[in-house]
């Protein structure tokens, strides 16, 4: 009992801090971890396997961690060595990608392709958005696409908060589809067992449906805010989307690696390469590739990000190790009762809503054990509650500023160019959004699942 008052002690802690965001996160995560490991498991459940399990070094040395995906869901308590070593691959393709100058270039030439015309300009950019973060992280997609609508706002003289808002709403949707699209499905995916085409036939065609409503729903929203703005631009010069590629030759080598990165992961399920090969691969690739830019490349991973996924599977490790989670579980299950329609809506709104206001990734880590005990204790259909959770956690971050990265560097990109946008303006408009997507998805789990 004293095991389980203190990892849930440890957990809001670690999660105050994080949303309080005076201490960087992996550095809250890292700490928080190590007390985890040294109160709990070493002080009050004095249990070395308990320990070395969440730690789950061993899982490098078993094969099906490098081959045969699908079949590691077992043994992925713990820290989720293949997110982490996925994620950072992804890391040096996208690095390599922005620096020859591929986002800013395929902007420009969609810009160009509908005539710099501001309306079919937000659309195709929504669209844009959405396609991208199926496969490239949201963050990298928002952080390019905002700066270069900011650029082309200024250029054809329309406010690019609109834009820019919906953009983000986009890219967080199209995340929502894939396995590799943001990090609460890779964490989902790699944990449970399911592969690329698992998420994009079912995921993906909730979020493919709810693009549809949203791009509506935002052109109603914003249509007379964009035309109002771009009236009487008089004579303008449009940017060649040719001098935003830096060097043709690590552009075409990031473009090719990146096509293999998409088909391998389409294919890993008939392959049989896990997502953490495919990582490895994708990342030595680009360097390989780079050449005198590896270092420069490497210098730019993210490792903060990184870090903070180590920290904070050893928190959730530890609530899982000492029985909360599983308690939570039981609590969900008598509030829904043998009712699965009901346990589904629980986990989908209550996901969507958290995800609102604190990190999804923590949330979703958090999540996974908790829907993994509820299908074990109440016969459901383990892969419809992840889709309800990948939907939740995806979806419901974009409700308010806060709610997920991507969110965060849209309005700061935003900001710096000197388009403030408040939690009144972003709200108005995403938060509706959100509750109508989050419906949606109930609706489409209702019709095919039951």
């Amino acid at each position: 009992m004293t095991a389980q008052v203190l990892a849930v002690i440890i957990f809001i802690v670690m999660f105050a801090l994080i949303v309080a965001d005076k201490i960087e996160r992996h550095i809250v995560s890292l700490g928080c971890g190590l007390v985890m490991l040294v109160l709990v498991f070493g002080i009050c459940m004095r249990s070395e396997a308990a320990a070395a399990e969440t730690l789950s070094l061993q899982s490098f040395f078993v094969p099906n961690f490098w081959f045969q995906a699908g079949e590691t869901a077992e043994t992925s308590t713990g820290i989720n060595w293949a997110t982490i070593i996925f994620i950072a691959g992804m890391m040096l393709m996208v690095e390599g990608m922005g620096h020859s100058g591929f986002f800013k270039w395929l902007c420009l030439e969609i810009a160009r392709a509908v005539h710099y015309r501001t309306i079919p300009i937000f659309i195709t950019f929504m669209i844009m958005s959405a396609a991208l973060s199926m496969f490239i992280d949201s963050i990298t997609v928002i952080l390019f696409l905002a700066a270069v609508t900011v650029e082309l706002a200024q250029i054809l003289r329309f406010d690019p908060v609109p834009m820019v808002i919906a953009e983000i709403f986009c890219a967080n949707l199209g995340g929502s589809a894939t396995m590799c699209g943001d990090p609460p499905n890779v964490i989902i995916g790699t944990s449970l067992g399911y592969s690329f085409s698992d998420f994009i036939t079912n995921t993906g065609v909730i979020a493919g449906i709810s693009l549809i409503f949203v791009i509506l729903f935002f052109y109603f929203s914003y249509r007379k805010e964009l035309l109002a703005g771009a009236e009487g631009r008089g004579e303008i010069v449009y940017p060649n989307p040719r001098e935003a590629i830096t060097d043709k030759k690590n552009f075409m080598c990031s473009s090719l690696i990146f096509i293999v990165a998409v088909i391998l992961l389409i294919t890993h399920a008939q392959t049989g390469l896990t997502v953490a090969t495919i990582g490895v691969f994708i990342g030595a690739l680009t360097l390989l590739t780079a050449g005198n830019s590896a270092l420069l490349l490497l210098k730019r991973v993210d490792y903060k990000t990184l870090l903070f996924f180590i920290g904070l599977f050893v928190v959730v490790g530890g609530l899982e190790q000492t029985g909360v989670l599983e308690s939570i579980a039981d609590l969900i299950a008598r509030l829904s009762g043998d009712n699965a329609m009901l346990m589904v809506a629980i986990v989908l709104w209550l996901s969507a809503i958290a995800s609102a206001f604190v990190d999804n990734i923590p949330f979703a880590a958090t999540m996974i054990p908790v829907i993994r005990s509820l299908a074990a204790a109440q016969g459901v259909d383990l892969s419809v509650l992840a889709w309800a959770l990948s939907m939740g956690t995806d979806i419901g971050g974009c409700g308010t500023p806060i709610g997920a990265s991507a969110n965060v560097v849209g309005i700061s990109v935003a900001a710096k160019n000197g388009h403030f946008i408040g939690w009144g303006r972003y709200c108005r408009h995403s938060a509706p959004a959100t509750v109508l997507v989050v419906f949606i998805s109930m609706i489409c789990i209702y019709i095919r699942y039951f």
